[in-house]
């Protein structure tokens, strides 16, 4: 029963933040678009902006790997 806790907890550490950055990445790449359509200087920032929310979802893999191992 605790290795199916662990796997669970590993699987919504995961699970919660690529959710988190569908959603954030949804709303910045809208608003991207139509900043874009509007300054195409700005696509620079556009790309850092849209690569932010990714740490989200390495930092869940990292804390999923840190629940696995029991660290």
């Amino acid at each position: 029963m605790e290795k199916a806790l662990i796997a669970l907890a590993a699987a919504m550490a995961i699970a919660v933040t690529g959710l988190a950055t569908a959603w954030a990445q949804s709303r910045v790449g809208s608003a991207g678009a139509g900043a874009v359509a509007e300054k195409p200087e700005v696509s620079g920032t556009i790309i850092i902006l849209m690569a932010i929310p990714e740490t989200m979802v390495i930092l869940g893999f990292v804390v999923a790997i840190m629940i696995i191992l029991g660290i």
